[in-house]
This record gives C-alpha cells, structure tokens and sequence, in this order.
C-alpha cells in the first residue's frame, strides 16, 4: 500500500509487514521448509541489497544451572568430568558454599577407594559415638544420679558384646584380683565373665526383692563363692545365650531403682561377708562391669576407654571411702602395722593424702588409726600420688601394690599398708 501522494521516498520509509508466525504444536522440521519472507508494501528500488558474506553472530552459551552443576560433583571429585564440565563446576564452587563443602566430602571419600588405604573404620570411632551418647541422650525414664555409672558401663559392655563374633565368646580370659599378700587368679571365657557378673548382680537383684538368677535357694552366699557355683551348675561352658539375660537384669535393675523412689537409695545390699548400701552397691556393680569389660577387651583385641570423668571420680570416691575399713581388717589378720594412736570415735587421727591425678582425680584422706577417725589434712603423714586408672587397677586387682606407679613422700610404713588396703579391695 501506498502513501496518500506516492512519493517514492515515503514508500521507502514505510513499515515492512512481517510474515505468517509458525503454530506452536507445529513439529515440523522446520530447517525443511523456507522460512517465510517479508513482503514489503510496494517494491524499492533505492534499497541496498542484503549481504550474505557475514558471518552470523553465535550466541553466548547458557551456563549450566545450579541443579546439573550439583550432579555433576561426583565425576568431578572422581576426575571423570569434561574439560568444559570441570571448568564449570569448579567456577560455581567458588560461588556456592554447600557445593564446594559437598566437593570436599566427596573428594575425600575418593581417598578412601585408593586400593592401597586401609577401609576398616577407626576402631575408637564406636566407643566415642556411644561415649557421646550416653552423655547427650535424655533418660527413656528418671535414672537417679547414683544409678548413672551403672548404666553406662553395662551398655557400654553390652555394646562391645555385640561387635565379637560367635567364636571370641570363647576366647579365654585370666580374671585377677588380690588375696592376703599375694595375687590370685582364675580363667575363664567370656561368656563366663558374662555370667559372673550376672550372678554378682543378682546381689543387687535379691535386696530389691527380684528374681535370683541362681534360683530362690543361693542365699546370702558371697560373690565368689556364687560364681563357683553358677560355673559348676551349669551343663555345659555358658556361650553367648547368657548376654540376653544378664542384659535384661541390668534393665530390671536400673528400671526398678528408677522407679523405687528416694528410701531404695539406702537399702543394704550383703555380699556375705560385708553390706553396702544400694547407692554404693550400683556403684560398686559399674566398677567391677568396668574392670571385667576392659579384660574382655584385652582378650578379643578390642580397644576400650575407662568411664567418663564423672564416673571414675564416684569409683575412685567410693574405694577411698573402703580403704579404712579395709586397712582395719588387715591389721586384724596380722597383715598391717597396728595403730600408733588410740584415737576416739570422731577425734582426729593420722592421715594420708591420696592425690588421684587425670580424669576423675581429686584429693582425699584416709584415717589411718581407725575407721571411726576423722581424717584431716593437719594430721597427714604421707602422701600417695597416682593417675586414676592406675589406681582403679591396684583397686581391681590388677597391679600389685609393690608395682604400682606412685609418687610417694612420708611415712613410708602407712604407704605400704594403704596400697596393699587397695589391692586387698579387689576379689573375684
């Protein structure tokens, strides 16, 4: 269409037209047909023609989205990515902080595949996550403070149990402990230390008023003396059948105290010849499911750590408060020197100054004169210095007192008859 004058300058100017746009749904091919021209309003006689000698400007490439450069990170960190894909994906790590955090990971986890790297887990790896655990985890049910050790130490056990195969429950193990002047010792496997803490347990067990798992008649005979009797009661070695039922005492027993109320705390609890109340006795059970773990462990070739600090403090806590006593019943056999000083009940007395180093260390003194002493730090007259597992072990019975790795200063006599104190805690 022409202007209203036809001037051939004013056609020139005018609008082209464009063509017929293609349908949406056309599948087409459309490089197959002749893509449809313009059609100008009246033909042009003073316009230049087009050139074709040009080359088509190409378009810059899209970058590739965040969703395919995430994809791609696994055959980047594998090295198995296009020079193009690798140039990409390490440009938007240097953008993008949870790509490049996941990059790291990946890449070291591609160290773990090199044939000559050792893919067992770190053997310690366990006993921390549970370690952890149990110190982070809320309670299922309202275990009182003095229970605690108790309970950690028997799933801790519980939990190395589990990791040993069928056969390393019949790996020997050597039980130790201290009698009179000298050590003693028994073996067993370690289903038997299993079932010798079942039985010992079911001390605790009889004074809450449960089942006895040697049956209603064992009485009230002594720990060592229930142990004989479950090794010898039984028709054949125990093998790994005993774990379920000494877990489930443990249970019992945590569960029952839980719920008992404040009174359960001092209930007596008699291990034949001497009682201790339930607090101490639970305490007393943590120890001994401690020391007998750790000769499991020795056995089976399994690392294992002691008791968290807070624990081993209440251990080591309860033992200074047994080293009295116990020095008065060696004095009683001939085995310690007698008292220097008549001393009243509740009077002060001579002392010695247990320092207990490391995790769940502290300070302590022990009336050497009499247990109804008053052990002060005016009247010490030695001194004893000692890491904490190394005194848990002269306690358990497993350094004899003349080998253990004190720092001493004082009288030397008092020493010697409280390390041996220590040692004669200890029993089968």
């Amino acid at each position: 269409m022409s202007g209203a004058n036809g001037d051939p300058e004013e056609v020139a100017r005018a609008p082209r037209i464009p063509g017929p746009r293609w349908a949406a749904d056309d599948h087409a091919d459309l490089s197959a047909s002749a893509a449809p021209t313009e059609v100008p309003a009246e033909p042009v006689e003073a316009e230049e023609p087009t050139r074709t000698d040009e080359p088509a400007r190409a378009a810059e490439p899209v970058p590739p989205s965040h969703g395919v450069l995430k994809s791609l990170l696994g055959a980047w960190a594998l090295s198995a990515c296009s020079a193009e894909e690798t140039q990409a994906v390490e440009a938007h790590l240097t953008e993008c902080a949870p790509c490049a955090d996941e990059a790291l990971r990946l890449r070291d986890a591609v160290g773990l595949l090199h044939a000559g790297r050792d893919l067992d887990l770190d053997p310690l790896l366990r006993s921390r996550v549970l370690e952890n655990c149990l110190g982070r985890r809320p309670a299922r049910i309202p275990v009182p403070a003095w229970a605690c050790p108790y309970d950690a130490e028997t799933a801790r056990l519980d939990a190395l149990l589990r990791d040993i195969g069928e056969s390393e429950w019949h790996a020997p193990v050597r039980l130790k402990w201290f009698e009179g002047e000298r050590p003693a010792s028994r073996r067993t496997t370690v289903a038997g230390v299993i079932g010798h803490l079942m039985t010992v347990d079911g001390l605790v067990s009889t004074a809450l008023g449960l089942d006895d798992p040697l049956g209603p008649g064992a009485g009230e005979a002594s720990p060592t003396e229930r142990t004989e009797a479950y090794w010898q009661g039984a028709e054949h070695p125990p093998t790994r059948g005993v774990r379920e039922p000494w877990r489930d005492q443990s249970h019992t027993l945590i569960r029952t105290v839980s719920f008992a109320g404040r009174g359960v705390a001092d209930l007596t609890v008699a291990y034949g010849g001497f009682a201790l109340p339930m607090r101490d006795s639970l305490l007393e059970r943590a120890f001994e499911c401690w020391v007998h773990a750790d000769d499991i462990a020795n056995a089976v070739a399994y690392p294992y750590e002691p008791p968290s600090g807070a624990h081993l403090h209440g251990m080591i806590d309860l033992a200074a408060r047994l080293l009295p006593a116990a020095l008065a019943g060696r004095r009683r056999g001939g085995l310690a020197a007698p008292p220097r000083h008549l001393v009243a009940a509740g009077a002060p007395g001579r002392s010695l100054h247990l320092e207990v180093e490391g995790s769940g260390g502290g300070h302590w003194y022990i009336a050497l004169d009499s247990p109804a002493a008053v052990a002060s730090p005016d009247h010490a007259v030695a001194q004893v210095a000692m890491d904490g597992v190394e005194f848990c072990q002269l306690v358990a019975g497993h350094v004899p007192p003349e080998e253990a790795a004190a720092g001493q200063d004082g009288d030397r006599e008092a020493i010697r008859d409280v390390l041996f104190a220590a040692a004669s805690l200890s029993r089968l």
